[in-house]
């Protein structure tokens, strides 16, 4: 996987220069910094090339060949807490079932774009969702550690798993614990965290890797089911057994400008090969490589690129150059709160 998390956005007048200047080193439309593809759109008709168009709002074309791998957020439990309280985990389930991207997009809107704190938006969540545990002396008192990654995302999700825990009697609180190479060991020992929320596919890698080496074949792909089942057999080995993932997923995706989709009418990637050719691609400087990025969108989709422009990972750049009309197509987070 390929994933970098940015910290909250800067003011977008302040970034304008930023973008232009970088930009400004990549050549002009029409220049390649990378390498066009020769393949033809998926349809195999003869698509238009089509100009980027610019706007405020961004929207995400969904990846309807499954280039991506899965990410879906699971709970992720210390095995021997779970096999003593076989409760807590169906408590975590409901978080789960109320979860989707959209959802999870408004959650991040309203922690990095409108600066509310994740304790007021986990509990406004819990709120709306009706998810209060219907028995409140379920808990007994026990204490439960949630661990969190060091960002926003993560922080808001351990949060509601406390919210929605406190509800059931448990004496429930949230620690940010840094990176995965940090907080996992402690999950993994059970005495300082006990939950933490987690990423489907990123994580299987994670022990994939950490269990077979860092040559491992992959276990994680675009089939949920197949990346759960290596997930749980991955996790029997280190003490971790999982919830039931939720339909919310927070991994790489392709975004367009809302003006730009609406004038071709595209929705997925598909249609935009369909629609268009040489397109104008901004990412990380990774993505020319990476077989998620410029080559699986060459491979799968038959998108043609006449430029790749080097910015950032799902980051300020991107999202800035594709509202300036700069690139065409930016990689971004599904779960951005910048896409809500």
């Amino acid at each position: 996987m390929y994933r970098t998390r940015t910290s909250r956005p800067l003011p977008r007048l302040a970034l304008a220069a930023g973008v232009l200047l970088v930009l400004g080193a990549c050549g002009s439309p029409g220049s390649s910094s990378g390498s066009p593809s020769d393949t033809g759109s998926a349809s195999g008709a003869v698509a238009a090339s089509c100009a980027p168009v610019p706007g405020n709002d961004l929207v995400v074309l969904a990846d309807d060949q499954h280039l991506q791998t899965v990410d879906n957020i699971v709970p992720a439990v210390n095995a021997a807490t779970a096999a003593a309280d076989p409760g807590l985990v169906p408590l975590l389930d409901t978080v789960s079932a109320a979860l989707d991207t959209d959802k999870l997009v408004a959650l991040n809107k309203a922690v990095d774009v409108d600066r509310k704190s994740s304790e007021d938006v986990a509990a406004q969540f819990v709120a709306d969702e009706g998810l209060a545990a219907a028995d409140a002396s379920a808990g007994a008192g026990r204490p439960i550690a949630i661990g969190a990654a060091d960002f926003a995302e993560s922080k808001t999700l351990g949060t509601i798993y406390a919210e929605v825990l406190t509800s059931a009697g448990y004496d429930a609180t949230v620690t940010t614990i840094g990176n995965r190479e940090a907080y996992l060991p402690a999950l993994e020992d059970g005495s300082q965290i006990q939950v933490v929320p987690e990423y489907v596919g990123t994580l299987a890698e994670f022990l994939n890797k950490g269990q077979n080496g860092a040559d491992a074949t992959p276990v994680a792909s675009g089939d949920l089911d197949g990346t759960v089942a290596a997930l749980t057999q991955l996790g029997q080995a280190t003490g971790l057994v999982f919830g039931t993932p939720s339909a919310a997923q927070d991994q790489n995706a392709f975004a367009v400008t809302k003006a730009f989709a609406d004038e071709h009418h595209v929705t997925t990637l598909t249609d935009l090969a369909a629609a268009c050719d040489g397109l104008i691609l901004g990412a990380g400087p990774e993505c020319t490589e990476r077989p998620f990025c410029q080559p699986g969108l060459e491979d799968v989709y038959g998108l043609t690129f006449s430029e790749f422009r080097s910015l950032d990972a799902g980051g300020p750049l991107t999202k800035e150059a594709l509202r300036q009309g700069a690139i065409t197509l930016g990689l971004v987070f599904s779960s951005d709160g910048a896409l809500g």
